[in-house]
């Protein structure tokens, strides 16, 4: 069952620069999805299509059963409350502790204090850090600071997982640990995961569908594939 459809999108800047042309894709739920290209491949215009920080020139998004490409600013936040996402820099908040950035999330939404506490607890056990729930996050080795990072963006069970590039401060080994712990989150919960990366070794170990941006268009859609030489 398709989770998102992207039929014929364009995004054209003020500045007369063409960032996508002509994209239409079609991404079935639970499947995980690595985003490649280069600079100016399209990839970040991509990504924050999908949570609508940027907003198509003409085309349809439908996530979820929403329009995105047609919804009111001020109803954003419906979109976002049925996604997580994983950031490069982590964007932890440096005051509150490791408990406390997970469950701010629920608490935005206006969470029951016993629903908080439960699925907090359970997302932060979920990436491996049950014993430094009480930590801040300068206490914290980069690694561990992504965990934190995932565990907030599953922690309300989102349908979608967007990771942009979060991989980008690690090392390789810790790169492929936090990859392989997302692909544990797209097995045993369900959530579709998309992730835009230029890690050419997580791309050809793991072995998952891969597409492929060059200049705002989408040169390659492949299942189980590798880093195409190309998306540089």
């Amino acid at each position: 069952m398709e989770l998102i459809s992207i039929s014929n999108v364009n995004v054209r800047y003020k500045n007369g620069v063409n960032a996508i042309h002509d994209l239409s894709v079609k991404i079935k739920k639970g499947d995980f999805v690595f985003v490649i290209g280069g600079s100016g491949s399209g990839k970040s215009t991509f990504i924050k299509m999908l949570y609508r920080e940027i907003k198509p020139s003409s085309g349809s998004i439908i996530l979820g059963g929403l329009n995105v490409a047609k919804l009111r600013n001020s109803k954003v936040y419906k979109l976002r409350r049925k996604l997580g996402i994983v950031f490069q820099d982590y964007r932890l908040l440096p005051k509150l502790t490791v408990y406390e950035n997970v469950a701010f999330a629920l608490e935005c939404i206006g969470a029951k204090k016993s629903e908080i506490r439960e699925k907090t607890l359970k997302a932060i056990e979920l990436v491996g850090l049950k014993s430094k729930t009480r930590v801040y996050p300068d206490q914290l080795a980069g690694g561990e600071q992504q965990r934190v990072a995932i565990a907030r963006a599953i922690v309300n069970n989102p349908k979608l997982l967007i990771c942009d590039e979060p991989t980008g401060n690690l090392d390789p080994d810790m790169s492929m640990e936090i990859v392989k712990l997302i692909e544990s989150i797209n097995k045993t919960t369900g959530t579709t995961v998309i992730m835009a990366t230029h890690d050419r070794d997580i791309v050809n170990k793991m072995k998952k569908r891969v597409i492929v941006l060059k200049d705002g268009y989408l040169i390659k859609d492949y299942e189980k594939g590798k880093y195409y030489d190309e998306a540089d």
